[in-house]
């Protein structure tokens, strides 16, 4: 198997990916605050790392992936007073919903899910080592880190503590002895969750629960952490910040991974301009693996831009496929395990080049096709399942339309004909295969490429 090679946000560089300790391979993942369900854009991560997790088991015998829950923070508070109900029964809910939304879209949980409100005690704990250090201060029932105790601090993305600043929504405060300066503890009003502190009653800042978490379970230094571009200040800045002060100097994360952000139609996701879609709505109107196709499409580092067209032309990328392994249901693939196709590994491997991995696995849709026999069979799933792809049985896959049981040969004469009947400039045939094909539950398009197929939605 060819090495694997990742981009490291850190270095800005494409690296071959060399773990810390071999045995014991480690990524951090950060997961959802879970005050409502999640936009689209929110899967966009977990779906890519989640295939870069099933790459990892492939090249190493033990890998810990954990993916943290947010369960304690102003939104779900907010949520909860308005509600008038505890914040558990807020974040019970949502987190459920996330869990299932992410089965359906074919992601294997993370081996370690933390929640922040389990991991008060190692929360208090580092930040009282950092106080002790002489990295923060408590001030007006508050605890701050003090930037200017880490000289690194911005080193992640690159930018000087002034442009960090100027280019972010910093919360002025009297109790901060710096702007930048950033909350660890917050003390809390009655009516607010709280756990006793050295400090008072009060309630974690965001950034210290990952570190916390991501210690307590894969070590004060991690090979991979990963998230969202809109992470990388000032969440991770902070987190680099108070783990390495926290942990004596050591190194945080070897590696950091950011993948980019969804756009929708060419704009960017905002509430302003009433284009967030929810990943729970875009489950219900969509195949969940027409979804995972397509925030696999673009390299996950740059922006993908989100419409339904994208997403009726991935379904009809799947049909394809599903068509193929519903033709060969009479073969039976060769010996488990399925093999991983060399070049779809190879691209995997390349920083994750899934569209160059769905190109190849493309091709061996093709081959299967031609060929027909138990080895191209077993190459196409094999590729698939390292993507996430093709697992369903094709009649599965078929049944979301109402109609399973279109006979694809017949589909295929009858398209055949169309093309016989408009080359002969009988349009008034080829239009009455149109609607036959129509009536089928059948829609066609028209292209340079020549003519597609796909079910139609019930």
């Amino acid at each position: 198997m060819p090495p694997i090679s990742l981009y490291n946000s850190l270095t800005r560089r494409t690296e071959v990916f060399v773990p810390l300790d071999p045995e014991r391979v480690t990524m951090y993942v950060c997961g959802p605050t879970v005050y409502n369900y999640v936009h689209v854009g929110n899967a966009r991560g977990p779906v890519v790392f989640d295939v870069l997790a099933k790459l990892l088991r492939r090249h190493y015998p033990h890998v810990v992936y954990a993916r943290n829950i947010t369960d304690v923070d102003d939104k779900i508070n907010a949520a909860a007073l308005d509600q008038h109900v505890p914040i558990g029964t807020i974040t019970d809910r949502f987190t459920a919903a996330y869990r299932a939304d992410m089965a359906q879209l074919g992601i294997a949980p993370p081996d370690v899910e933390p929640c922040a409100t389990e991991h008060i005690a190692p929360i208090i704990a580092m930040i009282e080592n950092l106080i002790a250090g002489g990295h923060a201060y408590a001030a007006d029932g508050h605890v701050l880190f003090d930037v200017s105790s880490y000289p690194d601090y911005g080193k992640l993305s690159g930018r000087d503590t002034d442009e960090l600043i100027a280019g972010a929504r910093i919360e002025v405060a009297p109790y901060k002895k710096n702007p930048a300066d950033f909350v660890l503890w917050k003390p809390s009003t009655p009516e607010l969750p709280g756990w006793d502190s050295p400090w008072g009653r009060g309630r974690p800042g965001w950034h210290i629960e990952c570190s916390a978490m991501s210690a307590a379970h894969l070590g004060e230094t991690i090979d991979i952490h990963a998230g969202g571009v809109d992470l990388l200040f000032p969440h991770h800045e902070n987190e680099v910040a108070q783990s390495t002060c926290a942990h004596g100097g050591k190194t945080f994360a070897r590696w950091w991974l950011h993948n980019g952000m969804l756009t929708f139609d060419g704009r960017k996701m905002s509430k302003s301009l009433g284009n967030v879609l929810q990943l729970h709505a875009a489950l219900q109107q969509h195949p969940a693996e027409a979804l995972r196709l397509r925030l696999m499409s673009g390299h996950y580092r740059q922006p993908l831009d989100w419409s339904n067209d994208s997403l009726q032309q991935a379904a009809s990328t799947l049909d394809g496929w599903y068509r193929v392994l519903r033709d060969l249901a009479d073969i039976a693939p060769t010996a488990a395990p399925l093999p991983v196709p060399a070049k779809i590994e190879a691209a995997l491997c390349d920083d994750l080049n899934t569209p160059q991995a769905l190109a190849e696995l493309a091709l061996l849709a093709d081959a299967a096709r031609r060929e027909r026999t138990p080895r191209a069979k077993a190459e196409l799933l094999g590729g698939g399942a390292l993507l996430g792809l093709l697992q369903q049985k094709p009649r599965d896959w078929f049944q979301r339309s109402g109609n399973p049981d279109i006979d694809a040969a017949h589909v295929e004469a009858l398209l055949e004909a169309r093309r016989a009947a408009r080359g002969a400039r009988d349009f008034a045939r080829a239009d009455a295969i149109r609607d036959e094909l129509t009536a089928m539950g059948v829609t066609i398009e028209d292209g340079a490429n020549g003519t597609r197929w796909s079910i139609s939605k019930a």
